[in-house]
C-alpha cells in the first residue's frame, strides 16, 4: 500500500483533465489521465489498496464523474482529507469510494509514515498516533462495500424478493 499526500483545494480538473470529459468515458480510458497535471507518477504507479490523504475542500469543481471512476477503478482504498466538496463527496458514495474527514489525522501525517484504516471502527492509525473519526453511516459502509449505490441497490433489491 501506497499514500498519496496532497494539499488543499485538490479540484476535479487536477484529479482529471476536463479537456478529455468528452473523449473519456470508461474506467480503462480515464486511468491513464488521472493526476496527470498534478502528480504526473500517480496514474502510472498506484496500486489497488492505496490511500490518498489530503487537505481540505478535496474534489472541488466540477460535477464530472470520471474523477472519482477513475479514483475506484485504480482500487483507491479510502481518501482521508481535512474536508471534502459536497459534489465530491456525493459522487463518491454513489461510485462506492470511502471518503473519511480526520482533519487531525491529515496535520498529523508526514510522507513516509505508515497508515492503517478502519472504517467500521472509525479509526486511522498514523505512525504510532491513533485518530478516531466519527464512523460512516452502516448504509454508507454497505454502499461502499457493494462496490457503488447500484449495486447496493441491486443486493437489497434481490434481499427483499427473496424474503417473499
Amino acid at each position: 500500500m501506497r499514500i498519496w499526500y496532497y494539499g488543499d483545494d485538490v479540484n476535479t480538473d487536477m484529479l482529471f483533465p476536463g479537456k478529455y470529459t468528452y473523449t473519456c468515458s470508461k474506467p480503462e480510458e480515464i486511468r491513464p489521465h488521472l493526476l496527470e497535471d498534478l502528480d504526473p507518477e500517480f496514474a502510472n504507479s498506484v496500486q489497488a489498496g492505496d490511500i490518498i490523504i489530503a487537505g481540505r475542500n478535496f474534489g472541488c469543481g466540477s460535477s464530472r464523474e470520471q474523477p472519482v471512476v477513475g479514483l475506484k477503478a485504480v482500487g483507491i482504498q479510502a481518501v482521508i482529507a481535512k474536508s471534502f466538496a459536497r459534489i465530491f463527496y456525493r459522487a463518491a458514495i454513489n461510485q462506492g469510494l470511502l471518503l473519511i474527514e480526520a482533519p487531525e489525522a491529515v496535520d498529523y501525517y508526514q510522507p513516509g509514515m505508515a497508515v492503517e484504516l478502519n472504517a467500521d471502527l472509525g479509526r486511522v492509525r498514523i505512525g504510532t498516533q491513533e485518530f478516531l473519526f466519527p464512523k460512516p453511516p452502516p448504509e454508507i459502509l454497505g454502499i461502499v462495500e457493494a462496490g457503488g449505490l447500484l449495486e447496493y441497490t441491486r443486493r437489497k433489491l434481490r434481499e427483499r424478493v427473496g424474503r417473499k
